[in-house]
């Protein structure tokens, strides 16, 4: 539903995220000051309590917050690892290519070179908007049946054809589980904690009767801000190939470089 913020600058979504929290933790304070404090028993017993649950509240929500953050780092970590293990194949599969007979050599040579070429000025492009390019297969598949077709002469080549196949494998493993991470992301279950726990956790904090209201309201906009930074850390790592962090395809730009380019 909030898919288009994943496309927006992160200056312009971190700074809304904090801007809206300060607001709402300004404004909740004055209104609970004015309104609803005055009318409650606010003495020692109760600010003994009120103090506990507020810190039962907090304990709970940032052992949440941390759990899911852990979560969407592994998972953008787990995206950049796969990146590179894709591209790591690639540059050996070209390698092993190189010691086939010509015209094979020099067709399944061009078939690489347009894949790679194919993910880095298309394929990335869609992952960059959250779809799942499919125009990869393509070339996959011509690629596999050129090598398919390919009947070793010698023991040599059999051995190269099978440690070809195998260096094949492994990139296609890692493209599927490139493909597959393109649509990772927190639910929105878990979105809704995120931001339903932040509100309760700047709510909490509206139930003490400061005396100087002004150091009450510096310590709920710092808090805020703090609560605020770790949400925007969340939303800048949740979708691993979206946004000013999203990954690049500079792994595959450099065996492109250094090995295919003519």
């Amino acid at each position: 539903m909030l898919d288009f913020l994943f496309n927006l600058p992160l200056v312009i979504v971190g700074t809304a995220i904090i801007v809206l929290l300060c607001v709402f933790a300004l404004s909740g304070l004055a209104i609970f000051s004015r309104h609803i404090l005055p009318r409650l028993k606010l003495g020692a017993e109760e600010s003994t309590f009120t103090s506990a649950m507020m810190q039962a509240v907090m304990v709970f929500y940032g052992l949440a917050v941390a759990l899911i953050a852990v979560s969407v780092w592994q998972t953008y970590t787990d995206a950049a690892r796969t990146i590179s293990e894709e591209a790591t194949a690639v540059g050996v599969l070209y390698r092993d290519v190189s010691s086939y007979p010509e015209p094979t050599r020099s067709q399944l040579q061009q078939d690489l070179r347009e894949y790679v070429n194919y993910v880095i000025t298309q394929a990335w492009t869609l992952q960059r908007r959250g779809e799942v390019p499919s125009g990869g297969v393509e070339h996959v598949n011509h690629f596999q049946a050129g090598l398919a077709a390919f009947e070793p002469a010698t023991e040599g080549q059999k051995l190269l054809h099978g440690e070809t196949f195998r260096a094949f494998s492994q990139m296609i493993e890692a493209r599927r589980l490139r493909l597959d991470a393109v649509l990772t992301g927190l639910p929105g279950m878990l979105w809704c904690v995120i931001v339903i726990g932040a509100i309760v956790s700047l709510s909490s904090t509206f139930f003490f009767q400061v005396e100087d209201a002004r150091l009450q309201a510096i310590q709920v906009i710092l808090l805020a801000v703090f609560i605020g930074q770790i949400i925007f850390m969340i939303f800048a790592l949740d979708r691993p190939f979206r946004g000013d962090l999203g990954l690049r395809p500079d792994p595959y730009q450099l065996i492109y470089d250094q090995l295919m380019k003519p």
